[in-house]
């Protein structure tokens, strides 16, 4: 049985386009949310550590840092779904269409 690595699910080819733009997409925003896990421990470890002696933040505090960092990364992920694709048609459902038009 053979696979691949794209499927139509309609038979038009230029959803293939927007499929690459969708996983090109996907990519950055799995960097985005990389590096700002990075920039997150980078800062909030040595804090929480007490290697910036002056500067600390307690355990009840981090965790909460922890929490919303954890927040941050999940919202930015699904800020995924604004994304414009090429060719890919948005489909509006029928209460959203005005009485006056569908008359």
């Amino acid at each position: 049985m053979e696979s691949a690595q794209v499927v139509l699910m309609k038979s038009d080819p230029y959803d293939v386009v927007g499929a690459i733009e969708l996983s090109r997409a996907t990519l950055r925003k799995m960097h985005q949310n990389l590096w700002w896990a990075v920039a997150y421990n980078v800062i909030a470890f040595p804090l929480a550590a007490g290697v910036l002696y002056p500067f600390t933040l307690s355990p009840e505090v981090a965790a909460l840092s922890m929490s919303g960092s954890s927040a941050i990364v999940a919202i930015n992920a699904l800020m995924l779904k604004r994304t414009r694709l090429p060719g890919i048609k948005r489909v509006t459902s029928r209460a959203s269409v005005p009485a006056a038009a569908s008359a």
